[in-house]
């Protein structure tokens, strides 16, 4: 690796303009720029070499013309969460060597001005690309999203669309250890295999030879669905609405069925919410970081007891990155998208 002070080769992902429609590759720029490493006089930042990149779908959602300071500016570099190595630091709660976790710039080494948004990796007997997943911002949003936003109890009927995903595969794993009967979706029978036979899920539907989503979660649910975790929006939660048994809970991570559209679908299917008392809540990560101590504890017992498994899709190389990242709202990938950039 090399050393602090010398000027080396920089290669980053830059995002060319505001995208309508499904990205492209074209819509994403690989460059090469140089760094010095050495954190700018006055910085309280810290130096970082990147080792994991994250590919998650809430990223489509920041490449759209809208007034977010939180949207890609054209011409500027991606970012995303991922898993890093200090390098040199001028923050008191980071030292050289630390490794980290949170939100980096798609670029082979970045300076973090702002480390107070990283979290210290402690835990170290499992891969670091954990920390993209299932110990990371998609962990979180399992683990909470199922046990505070769903408030599970044992015996009921839990369905789980984009099952094969980062967040789904968990959830449909934290549904079964609470002793729930579990129904997933996804789109091809490899991941069908692997939600049956790798994490236990008691059913999977293959929307896309189901003609009838109505029918197909009437055959699977013949009692109705107790609790359904939301990460496609459209049609499937039309069609979920229709079987929510009374007092049903819908917890909406994502909608990934709408993120590519100019015109979003319309729900025509509301008004169950009324007669069946059915509560649907929003929410995101971001609410729960102040639990993170709470969740590794959990999450990381269940890993070195087995009681979870992780399944990870990883590219190699930044250059790779683009098309790792479309390629999640075509399905292309099976488990977590990562992207390693580097293991030392």
């Amino acid at each position: 690796m090399a050393d602090i002070g010398e000027e080396v080769k920089n290669k980053q992902v830059l995002f060319r303009d505001y995208v309508s429609g499904f990205p492209k590759e074209s819509d994403f720029i690989i460059t090469t720029a140089t760094i010095r490493l050495k954190l700018p006089q006055a910085s309280n930042g810290v130096l970082v070499k990147t080792l994991f990149l994250s590919c998650d779908p809430f990223m489509r959602m920041l490449m759209k013309n809208q007034s977010s300071a939180f949207s890609y500016s054209p011409g500027s570099l991606l970012f995303g969460y991922g898993v890093a190595k200090v390098l040199e630091s001028a923050h008191s709660d980071f030292n050289e060597g630390d490794l980290v976790w949170g939100m980096l710039k798609w670029e082979e080494y970045s300076v973090v001005e702002d480390p107070g948004k990283l979290v210290k990796i402690h835990h170290t007997d499992v891969p670091l690309s954990y920390y993209t997943g299932i110990l990371g911002m998609p962990g979180i949003t399992a683990y909470f999203g199922f046990h505070e936003v769903c408030s599970p109890k044992k015996g009921e009927y839990v369905f789980v669309s984009a099952a094969s995903g980062a967040v789904g595969q968990l959830v449909g794993q934290l549904a079964k250890l609470m002793g729930c009967h579990v129904v997933g979706s996804a789109g091809s029978r490899e991941k069908i295999e692997l939600l049956k036979n790798k994490f236990g899920f008691d059913e999977v539907l293959n929307y896309k030879e189901e003609h009838d989503l109505d029918a197909a979660l009437k055959r699977c649910f013949p009692e109705g669905i107790d609790i359904y975790f939301e990460n496609v929006g459209g049609k499937t939660l039309d069609s979920v609405l229709l079987n929510m048994r009374p007092h049903g809970r819908i917890a909406v991570c994502g909608m990934i069925s709408q993120y590519n559209l100019d015109q979003l679908e319309g729900v025509h299917n509301l008004m169950r919410l009324v007669p069946q008392r059915i509560r649907m809540e929003g929410f995101i990560a971001n609410d729960y970081f102040h639990l993170n101590a709470n969740f590794l504890e959990a999450m990381l017992s269940y890993i070195r007891e087995g009681k979870i498994t992780y399944v990870e899709d990883t590219v190699h190389g930044l250059e790779s990155g683009p098309a790792a990242l479309i390629g999640l709202f075509s399905g292309r990938n099976i488990g977590k998208q990562i992207v390693s950039i580097s293991t030392e």
